[in-house]
């Protein structure tokens, strides 16, 4: 089930190979589809960023 404000895998799989590859050892990237759901979140709904929900990462 996709959120509201957020991506359809359709829309995901276009996007995808656009962003680097995810972290390898020491993490050094955190799951792209979060961080782009959270901004998309972030910049549909207007609330400050301390405000997104935990979903979304730190």
């Amino acid at each position: 089930m996709v959120r509201r404000h957020e991506l359809t895998n359709a829309q995901w799989e276009r996007i995808a190979p656009l962003l680097p590859e995810a972290g390898g050892p020491g993490g050094r990237w955190a799951d792209h589809r979060i961080v782009v759901n959270g901004v998309l979140y972030r910049t549909r709904t207007g609330i400050p960023w301390r405000d997104l929900p935990e979903r979304y990462g730190p």
